[in-house]
């Protein structure tokens, strides 16, 4: 936030982290504004005053899920130092890969997807953000001589697809535990103490 810009308003952000409970169970596709603003407590014309269009209101939820996203890997990498690749990702992994980060993750694929589809609305480049966030985290765990190599880069980038695929299947099936094993066979090879 730069120092011209004002903070957001408390009721701002009560609605925000109403909305954001919404959209964790029914979704991000824009509901009519009268049944979101009456489950929220609001006014469809207080969302649009505030959040100043549907779009604005379909960014700042998106925005809501990526920082509890980044809040999830920040704390993982701060409770496991020293971890290599392999041993983070199944943290990362186990993390999402629990059935009470669902609505999350489901509110997560969503955003991804829309922004493939619909590269011109409110999901402009959550999906390329959402890699390069990625890319970053799982870096952090190679040593110092690998991050900036081809063969580094290429290793993050099979275990993000990895997780990536696999969660996908895991959403589409719940077959957490065929699942779960091929992450940890995958991730075996990267990290013996991974498994």
């Amino acid at each position: 936030m730069s120092p011209e810009t004002p903070p957001p308003s408390p009721r701002k952000l009560e609605l925000l982290e109403a909305a954001y409970g919404y959209a964790l169970v029914h979704g991000l596709a824009p509901p009519p504004p009268r049944p979101l603003a009456a489950a929220i407590g609001s006014s469809p014309r207080v969302l649009l005053f505030l959040f100043g269009s549907k779009d604005g209101l379909i960014q700042a939820l998106l925005a809501r899920a990526r920082a509890d996203e980044l809040a999830m890997l920040e704390e993982l990498s701060r409770d496991r130092p020293g971890t290599g690749l392999g041993g983070a990702a199944l943290e990362i992994w186990t993390w999402l890969s629990d059935p009470a980060h669902r609505s999350l993750l489901v509110l997560w694929v969503e955003g991804y997807s829309r922004s493939l589809v619909e590269p011109e609305g409110p999901w402009t480049n959550f999906a390329s953000q959402t890699v390069a966030d990625w890319m970053d985290v799982l870096a952090a765990y190679q040593p110092v001589h690998a991050r900036r190599t081809v063969a580094g880069r290429t290793q993050r980038t099979a275990v993000l697809a990895l997780m990536r695929g696999a969660l996908l299947d895991l959403l589409a099936t719940g077959d957490r535990r065929r699942v779960d094993a091929s992450v940890r066979l995958y991730l075996g090879t990267i990290d013996p103490g991974a498994h």
